[in-house]
């Protein structure tokens, strides 16, 4: 039987695999799934069983699943077909006889109104009653900052329509180290951990610390919802995404991607990686 990761070309899902083998899982013990398994060869070379899945191809999904004792469904990143391809990854994987599947929700999605929040509810309620699963409710990345810091020291100026709204980010190393934790120790089925990190930010304190790091300074621009929209699709991004991104800018200002809780911290056993830290080590 096997700890089956979904996407593990995806840098959580890679980090997730990494944290396994780290918490002494055998390479032969995990299976890497991805759409392109050319993008995970360098796991296989380490023992690590690499096959294809694709959730818009159920029929393959059977033998990408064969002897699954435990399953990581990592969130996909097309978020209109993500209900569909989460409920056929589901079905596989009940048929397969998983005996726990672990899913990367989103902070709070049980209250959620934005449109990512919404997308990951439904797949919470598919995952109902169907098999013992644990809600890895994910906060923001700090990833998605710090990917951004050459354009933001070069523009300087941190533009978003969070408003004062608290941002409880993690890193997605800290992230996939919870994952391994639960895919790893007992007791976790049926729970709901709300994750992010230790020290909640606003935007506007996101870009002083990226001054006090970089030693340059960095102005926070807060937009109304038009403005940022038109930020963004100026940058290049496709509307579709630009929308999807403000839409989350507007939840964290509703308090939405903060949490208190504690539970990444403790499921990691150590604090978490501080947005300094992390700004720190993407400029080196």
């Amino acid at each position: 039987m096997s700890i089956v990761v979904t996407a593990a070309s995806s840098h959580l899902g890679r980090l997730t695999v990494e944290a396994l083998l780290a918490r002494g899982v055998p390479a032969s013990g995990i299976v890497a799934t991805s759409r392109d398994v050319r993008m995970i060869k360098d796991l296989a070379d380490r023992g690590v069983v690499v096959r294809r899945a694709d959730f818009a191809e159920p029929d393959g999904l059977p033998a990408a699943f064969e002897g699954v004792e435990k399953l990581l469904l990592i969130s996909t990143t097309d978020v209109d077909q993500r209900v569909a391809n989460h409920r056929r990854a589901i079905k596989a994987a009940v048929e397969a006889g998983a005996s726990l599947v672990a899913y990367t929700s989103m902070l709070h999605a049980d209250t959620a109104t934005s449109v990512l929040g919404v997308t990951h509810y439904a797949t919470e309620q598919d995952l109902r009653d169907r098999v013992p699963n644990v809600l890895l409710r994910n906060g923001w990345y700090l990833e998605n900052y710090t990917a951004q810091l050459p354009q933001l020291l070069r523009a300087g100026a941190l533009a978003g329509a969070t408003g004062q709204g608290r941002i409880s980010a993690a890193t997605r190393a800290d992230y996939a180290d919870a994952a391994a934790a639960v895919l790893t120790t007992d007791g976790h089925a049926g729970q709901a951990y709300e994750l992010g990190g230790d020290g909640a930010f606003t935007l506007a304190e996101l870009a002083a610390t990226i001054s006090d790091v970089s030693g340059r300074q960095i102005a926070n621009i807060d937009l109304p919802a038009d403005g940022f929209t038109q930020v963004l699709t100026e940058a290049g991004l496709p509307a579709e995404l630009a929308n999807v991104l403000v839409d989350a800018d507007l939840a964290m200002g509703r308090g939405e991607l903060f949490t208190d809780s504690g539970d990444l911290r403790r499921l990691i056993g150590r604090p978490t990686v501080t947005p300094a830290e992390a700004i720190t080590a993407a400029l080196s």
